[in-house]
């Protein structure tokens, strides 16, 4: 514990110098750079401890830390009228009803104001849903009914995230800037509102993915899909691993943290892949990738035998055949098709551009 905080106090010096290059943002960006740094070194720290020790090392945030979850399953009676309860007939729906509802919306809002893409956010969606289904075999956490994976979860909770998310970002993008220096504001209330929109967009960016625009811009998409995927995975794994309960600050701290992260990965990303004169990916997006393989390193080591648990046969299956579709199709999309029809390519080319 001595040698990590000594690293603490070492290490935002070295990152205020290291990183006073990285292009203009604002101060608060820089923190969360900084901040994002000693949250690897954490995670590094404890990927070398025992799984008894780590717990333990939790201790030390939060003494009621460090003891066995009850862990909820959200699967059982489907039936959401159940005609034998007489005093509450729908209580299969209500048991279900608790704070992973509006951390469902408000979890899908802000990652639509990142990702700033019906397509992309709504493939998320559904292939996040695909992944409960796949996994719940290792967590019972991600046993549900299938109206509340696909009702409840997909189309209420992400799908008024996602279209509230992309309103906003259209709100952005409409909005006219007027960025006055402080001094320059007469009254004492616009000086206050000038130091609140001090942490708003300077600026706003439209993403336009456009994955199959090209071979570069469709493995890049399944990287950055990927990559999300495991980040996502990742909350529920530490929390049933290292025993922190859902409504722990320590999991909502880390959700909005990541969300903080993956902005500026997200925007770096964006700029590499559609700038022809970016030839590299920025400092944030690293630093974000190391985060996601250090915690999936600690989920392997501290619970080999959950995380490698086989998946069943029948899903197995549907994995192979989805796999083996992608591969296919995109042999054919960007290998195949325009040696035989390069025309054609051409033209729908011309047109997305």
């Amino acid at each position: 514990m001595d040698h990590l905080l000594d690293l603490i106090q070492v290490r935002p010096i070295n990152s205020a110098s290291n990183f006073k290059n990285l292009f203009y943002i604002l101060a608060f960006w820089r923190l969360i750079l900084c901040l994002s740094v000693l949250y690897e070194i954490a995670l590094i720290y404890i990927l070398f401890q025992s799984v008894d020790d780590a717990r333990q090392l939790l201790t030390h945030l939060d003494a009621n830390l460090g003891k066995p979850l009850p862990e909820k399953d959200y699967g059982g009676s489907c039936k959401i009228y159940d005609p034998d309860n007489l005093e509450s007939p729908f209580h299969n729906f209500w048991d279900k009803m608790d704070g992973f509802v509006p951390t469902h919306f408000f979890g899908w809002w802000l990652k639509t104001l990142i990702l700033r893409d019906y397509w992309l956010c709504n493939v998320m969606s559904i292939g996040f849903e695909l992944l409960e289904y796949s996994l719940q075999h290792q967590l019972p956490n991600f046993s549900e009914c299938w109206w509340d994976h696909w009702i409840l979860d997909f189309l209420v909770c992400n799908g008024l995230g996602i279209y509230l998310g992309m309103k906003t970002c259209e709100y952005f993008e409409m909005k006219p800037y007027n960025w006055r220096g402080l001094w320059n504001i007469p009254t004492f209330k616009g000086k206050i509102k000038r130091i609140v929109t001090q942490f708003s967009p300077y600026s706003w960016v439209s993403y336009e993915w456009r994955p199959t625009s090209s071979l570069k811009r469709w493995l890049f998409m399944i990287v950055l899909i990927v990559l999300f995927f495991m980040a996502e995975l990742a909350t529920f794994y530490l929390k049933f691993i290292l025993w922190i309960p859902p409504p722990h600050f320590l999991c909502l701290g880390r959700l909005i943290f990541m969300w903080l992260v993956g902005a500026v990965a997200m925007r770096e990303s964006f700029e590499y892949l559609d700038n022809t004169l970016c030839k590299k990916m920025g400092t944030q997006t690293w630093v974000c990738i190391a985060i996601i393989m250090t915690e999936l390193l600690i989920c392997l080591k501290f619970d080999w035998e959950t995380v490698t648990k086989p998946f069943p046969p029948e899903v197995a299956f549907w994995w192979y055949i989805f796999l083996s579709a992608l591969v296919t199709w995109t042999i054919g999309q960007f290998l195949i098709r325009p040696y035989f029809w390069p025309q054609e390519v051409g033209e729908v080319e011309k047109k997305k551009e």
